[in-house]
């Protein structure tokens, strides 16, 4: 009598893993009924759709997903594949309970586009991702032009090279309000240095280089502010703001 609880525990653990045997066999033989994509698209770039998620999926349409097999899908694969396209920040997918396969896809934000003499022209990514332009889709962000372009253009992330203060004077405009809705372009000269372009007023902005981008900004605010609304808006052509201390208007 006393090996008995032993034999049932031995049994009810044999029943439990006959039954989970059965249960893997019975989803791995289950098909996908029905794709489920969902677009993390918050900021309205629309660069891809659900049917370009969809393209990616099936290999431009040379492989079956819903219909086929669990077992015939490789759930890791796909993912890899989703995430190998330049505009997807992230894409997860996994099967529901109901036998669905759900994606989740999270698209990356340009914050500008680069634009090469030759026309060529480009995106920078808020992670710093140089993508294509897209035939669908044109987003409204500062343009960057002027010499080595085409040297931004072949990169493949701009934080990680030399151009990482120039990352960092776009993150600093596009995090300030008043700035993002004024600047409208960079402009890169030879020697290293950059022109801004107004959106609205007629005024070049000479800002020198990279550095003290904090301070150059704070005396540019003193032109807008307080310079400007008593001068008249486009009384003048030019200001530089790349002299310490200066605020030079002509």
């Amino acid at each position: 009598m006393k090996y008995r609880p032993v034999l049932l525990t031995v049994f009810g653990l044999t029943t439990t893993l006959l039954l989970i045997g059965f249960a893997n066999i019975d989803n791995n033989r289950r098909v996908c009924n029905k794709v489920m994509i969902s677009i993390d698209n918050q900021l309205n770039n629309h660069f891809i759709d659900d049917n370009d998620v969809m393209s990616l999926l099936s290999n431009n349409n040379k492989e079956v997903i819903e219909g086929a097999a669990f077992a015939d899908l490789n759930v890791r694969a796909l993912e890899n594949r989703v995430n190998d396209n330049s505009y997807v920040q992230d894409a997860e997918i996994f099967r529901d309970l109901k036998g669905n396969l759900l994606v989740n896809v999270m698209l990356r934000r340009p914050v500008a586009r680069v634009i090469e003499i030759n026309g060529r022209e480009t995106y920078i990514a808020e992670d710093g991702t140089i993508l294509p332009v897209s035939d669908k889709f044109s987003s409204r962000v500062l343009v960057i032009s002027g010499v080595d372009c085409d040297s931004i253009n072949a990169l493949d992330n701009i934080k990680t090279k030399k151009y990482a203060d120039l990352f960092k004077l776009i993150n600093f405009i596009n995090q300030n309000k008043f700035w993002r809705a004024q600047i409208a372009q960079i402009d890169i000269q030879k020697q290293g240095e950059v022109t801004l372009l107004p959106q609205v007023t007629k005024q070049n902005i000479e800002f020198g280089d990279f550095n003290n981008i904090e301070d150059k900004f704070s005396r540019l605010a003193i032109f807008y502010k307080d310079i400007l609304p008593r001068k008249g808006w486009n009384s003048y052509k030019k200001v530089n703001v790349k002299y310490k201390d200066q605020i030079i208007c002509e």
